[in-house]
Formats: C-alpha cells, structure tokens, sequence
C-alpha cells in the first residue's frame, strides 16, 4: 500500500514537470513570436499610413497640397523602396543574423515617419515613405525566416500567424487614429510604435540555425534550450540542424541562377506564385485607397467609419485563421480564401456597373462594406498570411536567405504594380471592369492552390525540404498537434 502510494506520487511530480517543461516550452516561442511580430504591427501601420493621411493633407490648414500624381508617388514608393528592401534583407539575414536583421530596421522605421511629421514639402514625405518602404522589405522577409527556424512544427502555423494578426492591429490602429488625428500627428504616432519593439528585441536569441551556419554551436544549443524551455530534451533536434547544416558545408552558396535549377525550382515557383495571387488579388490597392472607394461609391455610411469597420474585421479575422490553420490545413484555408474572395469582388464590380450605368442603387448603399467586409475576411483568413507562413516552410535551408529575399522582391514588385496603376486601372477599365479583372484572378489563383501548392501542416522542414527537392526521400513524418497555449503560465518577464 505504501509502495502503491509512493509511485502514485512519484508518476503525478512526473506529470507536473512535463506540463512545466510544456509550459515554458511554449512560453518561450510565444515570447520570441510576439516580439518579432511587433515589428509587423509596424509595418502594418505604415501601409496604411496613406489611406487617412491623403485625405488628410489637402484639408484646409494643412501645411501640404498634394495632387492626385503626387498621391500616386506617395502610396506606391513604399512597396517600390521595399521590393529594394526585400533583395538587400536576404543577404542582411545570412551575415549579420535574422535577430539583427529585424533589429536594424527599428531606429530608421522612427526616422522615416518623423521625417513625414516634420515635412514642409511633399519631397519629405516621399522620402519617409522610401525610408519606410525598405524598412517593410526587410522585415517581410526576416519576420517568417525566424519564426520558421525558430517555433517547433507543431505551433509553426499558429504562431506563425502572429505577424498577420499584428499586422493587422497596426492597420486598424492607423485607421481608428487617422479619424481623429491630421496626417502629421498621425506620423508622430507611427514614430512612437517602433519602441516597445526595440526594446523586447534584446530578450529574444538569435535563431539556432543561424549560429550553427557560423559554426557557434555552443550559443547555438543554448538559443535552442531558450526555446524549448530549461526542462525540454534538445539533443535529437540539435542533432537534426547540425546534421542538415553538415549535408551542404562543403557545397558552393547557390546564387540567383542557381535557384532556377531542377533541385531547387519547385519551392520557390510555388512561393511566388502564393505570392503573385496574394498580391493580384489588389489587397494594397483596396487597403492604401480604402477612404477613397467608399467615398466613389456613394455609400451611405460615412467612408471613415466604413475604413475603421474594415479595419476592425481584418484584425479579428486574423484569429479565425489562427484557429484554424493547424486543424484544417493551409490549402483548405486558401481554397476558401480565393473563393471568397473573387465572389465578393466580382459581387463589388457589379454593384459599382449598375451604379455607372445609372441605376438607382442608393438602396443598396450598404453592398459595398458587406462585399468589403468578406473580402477582408477572405484575405486574412488565407492568401494574407499563408504564403508569407509557407515562404518560411518551403524554401529549402540551403538557399532559404538568397529565395526569401527574391521571393520577398518579387511581392513588393507586384505590390508597386497594383498601387502604382489602380488608379490608372480605374479610368481604363471602369471601377466595374478593375474589381472583375481582380476577381477573374482570384479564380486562377485557386486553380494554382488545387495543383501546385503542397500541405505543409504538422511536418518539419526537413520532411517538407526532401519531399520538394526529391534530395533523400522518403516517407514524410506527421508531427502531432499541440496547441499554442495549453498549459502555458505568464513568464517572469513582461512584455
């Protein structure tokens, strides 16, 4: 009865460490995932700086008068300066470290936006705007290559949304501010928002896998008992890394051409064409000009209010995708993603032909945010976050700085595209013919989904990498869900 007794207590002190360990394993990701992803609410904030501050900067009083050009000029510099951004972030994150990478762009993201605060011509706000631009290039690309490295394949997708839904919180943020505050004061609060960034920045390590590349391996395992969590066996998966980094030690750094090559072309074709469709979707267009279609569509809700209520649903929505990234997959995600999508846009392009055509649509003022709503909730709930998720996850370890960074440059060149030209697409084809051709295009991103996108979910980056690149196939391992916050307890530090 007393030995009964003992073992009794001995297997519940057994259980009670093992839900420690867990607790602070995943304690410590979330820490490291919501610190980078502070950076992300950054950038989202500075992609919508331009939807209320154009409006904002022809106001009577304001200091500025900026044409219709000019406007152009100032809401598509950012995705040009970060289509640069993201080619000089690949090279950045391979010699200086991810952590420092995403680090770096801090002090110039609060240089950019006092820059537009203190503007006295329109010359000043397009250089923060560029200043800004780079800064998201970079960022866009660091952000998924450390949580990739860094958050186990059983959370990678929950966490891995963290940048998304933050993201997002800098857009509703930006919008909910932009109604109340003058485009300068606005700028002032964007200079504000990097600091508690930079300074969680200094708790977090660098990634494992960087370390191991600089043959650091004693800082390396200690960064991975740091995520995992003091009580956590590290020793297989710190084998796993220096055994993947072993593999290709000797091997020549593959350049640009290289990636174009039969090993290594599928992955990444398959990551520009997730984010060629995210782009050409005209997400940017619809969130830069968002004040400004309310406004052409007549709506009888009044636009600003109509920009903070998108706002407020693509920050929720993010969470929706949380839930359901690691149970459904992220092709089931992205099938209902373009889906919805192209209805809701080709839903919009009708209402905006009737009203062009010279029907009578006042009764129907309310389409427009319920058509916009639900491409919102499309977007974030697939195409928004998942291929900035999977560029992480499918790029192959060995070329993964030199892909992410084209990659990355490619996004932002498609981003500058749709920004720069929607307003000439708007006078070309009509408001009706702009939103169909976005629509048509959600259609042909779907058909992509179905044949060329693999499932990813619940599988390491070394199963994903051999089943890609064909290098030692074999059967892929399916790594058991656990979620993000079972048994997870508040950490000493505060963020």
């Amino acid at each position: 009865m007393v030995l009964l007794r003992t073992d009794t207590h001995r297997h519940i002190r057994v259980v009670r460490q093992e839900n420690q360990a867990k607790s602070k394993l995943n304690a410590s990701q979330i820490l490291a995932s919501l610190t980078v992803s502070l950076c992300s609410m950054v950038v989202g904030f500075a992609s919508a700086y331009t939807s209320p501050a154009l409006p904002s900067m022809n106001r009577p009083g304001s200091p500025l008068s900026v044409t219709e050009e000019e406007g152009s000029w100032i809401g598509s510099l950012m995705p040009l300066a970060a289509l640069i951004g993201g080619m000089a972030g690949g090279p950045l994150i391979e010699s200086i470290g991810r952590k420092t990478t995403i680090l770096a762009t801090g002090i110039p993201f609060i240089i950019s936006f006092i820059l537009i605060a203190m503007a006295v011509n329109v010359q000043m706000v397009m250089a923060g705007r560029a200043i800004a631009g780079f800064c998201v290039g970079v960022a866009s690309l660091g952000l998924p290559v450390y949580l990739g490295e860094t958050v186990q394949p059983q959370v990678r997708g929950t966490l891995g949304l963290l940048p998304t839904t933050l993201g997002n919180s800098g857009i509703l943020l930006c919008f909910i501010a932009g109604k109340y505050l003058n485009w300068q004061m606005l700028a002032i609060l964007g200079a504000c928002i990097p600091i508690p960034f930079l300074v969680c920045m200094f708790l977090i390590p660098e990634t494992p896998q960087w370390y191991i590349s600089r043959n650091k391996s004693k800082k390396a395992k200690k960064a991975l008992q740091w995520l995992r969590g003091k009580d956590a066996d590290v020793t297989q998966e710190f084998s796993e890394i220096e055994k993947a980094n072993h593999m290709g030690k000797n091997e020549e750094m593959p350049g640009y051409l290289s990636l174009f090559s039969k090993m290594y072309s599928k992955p990444l074709l398959i990551s520009m064409g997730l984010m060629l469709f995210q782009q050409l979707s005209g997400i940017n267009a619809v969130i830069f000009y968002t004040v400004k279609i309310f406004k052409e569509a007549g709506s009888t809700i009044d636009e600003n209010l109509c920009t903070i209520i998108v706002g407020i649903v693509n920050f929720l929505s993010t969470f929706i995708a949380t839930g359901l990234i690691d149970k459904l997959g992220r092709k089931i995600l992205l099938y209902a993603s373009s889906t919805t999508m192209a209805v809701t846009l080709i839903t919009l392009g009708t209402f905006f032909n009737y009203k062009n055509n010279g029907y009578d649509v006042s009764q129907y003022g309310w389409l427009p945010l319920v058509s916009f709503v639900f491409f919102i909730i499309g977007f974030a709930i697939g195409f928004g976050p998942i291929p900035w998720l999977m560029m992480g996850e499918i790029l192959p370890a060995k070329i993964r700085g030199t892909a992410a960074s084209l990659a990355t440059a490619f996004n932002w060149a498609c981003t500058f595209l749709v920004t720069k030209t929607f307003a000439d697409l708007l006078r070309v084809f009509g408001t009706d013919g702009t939103f169909w051709m976005f629509g048509g295009i959600c259609l042909m991103g779907l058909i992509f989904i179905i044949f060329c996108v693999p499932e990813t979910q619940g599988k390491s980056l070394e199963d994903i990498e051999r089943n890609l690149t064909g290098v030692g196939k074999g059967p892929v391992r399916q790594v058991r869900r656990m979620s993000s916050i079972a048994h997870l307890k508040p950490l000493p530090m505060a963020i």
